[in-house]
């Protein structure tokens, strides 16, 4: 199919199409753009799952320049699927939009009930873009930099081997904090804190604190709590010659094994990942509605 005309405004559509209800959405979505005049670009193995019309544009592969001339992409699915999608986005700087088909979606600025809603909003272009900090990482081995990568939620130096611990050493800013030996550690943005870095007994950092965070899992030491660092220090774990192997995974979708004696530095990233929003609604109000938080009996501030 060849490229929209240029006068166009068009928007990149990524959809997990392995759940039913997603592919039942990507087409009202479809549906709804297109009938008010807007272009849709999607990936050829997402096509091969969804009724779409000639009409919707089809790429190959998911290229650094897959977004040239999209205003906005739009992602249909879970967490997973919307980490999916800030790799497309964040080069480009092509804003993102999440719709939550999953569990919880603390990406995601809608529900699956809310389509007509998006469209609506994305036709109007009603809706603002805010800025999330993500991680620069960088694996050194033998005094060499070995692997370089990028983390909107967190970069994890986890354990490999079930019953053994991983022994590492924490720094902050070029001196040591702490060792000990655990089953990992995670270092999050406040966007990330809500997610493995919380799992792990971390704090809920709201998004418009800037700080970067490091998370110890399963520590077997007396001194094992969570840090806050301000967003302009640089976190390290270096594992221990004697350890075991690790490997890191950067929000959970990509993986390096990380040799006995390696060293992982995080710091702010370079470039930050854009978010559409379509609400004024505060962070508070969200964390009380993705994690269904008892709030009955609060009767406000006093007026």
């Amino acid at each position: 199919m060849p490229p929209l005309d240029s006068d166009t405004r068009t928007v990149f559509l990524l959809a997990h199409t392995g759940r039913p209800a997603a592919i039942r959405s990507a087409e009202l979505v479809v549906e709804g753009l297109l009938r008010n005049g807007l272009g849709v670009r999607v990936l050829a193995a997402e096509a091969e799952d969804l009724p779409l019309p000639d009409t919707v544009e089809v790429v190959a592969e998911p290229t650094p320049d897959v977004l040239d001339g999209c205003e906005l992409l739009i992602v249909l699915g879970g967490d997973g699927t919307l980490l999916r999608g800030a790799e497309i986005a964040r080069a480009s700087g092509v804003p993102m939009l999440g719709v939550n088909l999953g569990r919880v979606g603390f990406l995601a600025e809608a529900e699956r009930d809310d389509l007509d809603k998006v469209v609506d909003r994305v036709v109007g272009r009603s809706y603002e873009v805010e800025e999330r900090m993500t991680l620069d990482v960088v694996v050194h081995s033998d005094g060499a930099v070995v692997h370089l990568d990028w983390a909107l939620n967190e970069a994890a130096v986890q354990k490999v081997e079930p019953e053994r611990m991983l022994e590492v050493v924490l720094e902050i800013d070029g001196r040591p904090v702490t060792g000990f030996g655990c089953d990992g550690i995670v270092c999050a943005t406040p966007t990330g804190s809500t997610a493995y870095a919380f799992s792990a007994g971390g704090p809920v950092v709201w998004p418009e604190v800037e700080a970067l965070l490091m998370v110890p899992i399963g520590a077997h030491a007396l001194f094992a709590k969570p840090l806050v660092t301000s967003p302009e220090s640089v976190l390290a774990v270096e594992v221990q010659h004697h350890t075991p192997h690790g490997v890191l995974w950067c929000d959970g979708r990509r993986a390096v094994e990380l040799r006995p004696g390696a060293r992982v530095e995080v710091r702010r990233g370079a470039v930050p990942v854009r978010l559409a929003r379509l609400h004024h609604a505060s962070f508070t109000d969200r964390l009380v509605a993705k994690f269904a938080l008892p709030v009955a009996g609060w009767r406000g501030a006093p007026h």
